[in-house]
């Protein structure tokens, strides 16, 4: 029982650290999300105020690598799922087992025969890189 108590205690204390560390990526990517949101819907209002200029001078036309923006509620980028989103997308990179930098991660692998158990890197030969090819041939 004691034990118990101590191994939650201890997922509880890295899920709190975890959200301490995260949050300020978190609300650096929930401002970008919301420039992005207020830059679309700004060049959406200054377009619509440069089509009634355009009705007015009928002879300039809009430059052709200039794509059409739709902003509407539907597709805005700050919204409660994106933000949702972006925290699990930021929990998933922070407790990821590999990382840039440090030694790749060793798993348990099994043959295909199903009868001998092996670690990843016991496939490396000498200096030469082993290379994961996860391919589909569909």
């Amino acid at each position: 029982m004691l034990h118990s108590l101590g191994v939650h205690t201890l997922q509880l204390l890295t899920q709190v650290a975890a959200c301490i560390l995260l949050f300020p990526r978190f609300l650096l990517t929930a401002l970008m999300l919301w420039l992005l949101d207020f830059l679309c819907i700004r060049k959406k209002v200054l377009l619509v105020g440069s089509r009634a200029e355009e009705e007015a001078c009928p002879g300039q036309e809009p430059p052709p690598d200039d794509p059409p923006v739709c902003v509407s509620d539907s597709n805005r980028m700050f919204t409660l799922e994106s933000l949702k989103a972006v925290w699990h997308g930021q929990k998933l990179d922070f407790f990821k087992s590999a990382h840039v930098g440090s030694s790749a991660p060793n798993p348990e692998v099994i043959q295909l025969d199903g009868q001998k158990r092996l670690r990843l890197l016991d496939y490396a030969r000498g200096k030469r890189p082993l290379i994961l090819n996860f391919g589909s041939c569909t």
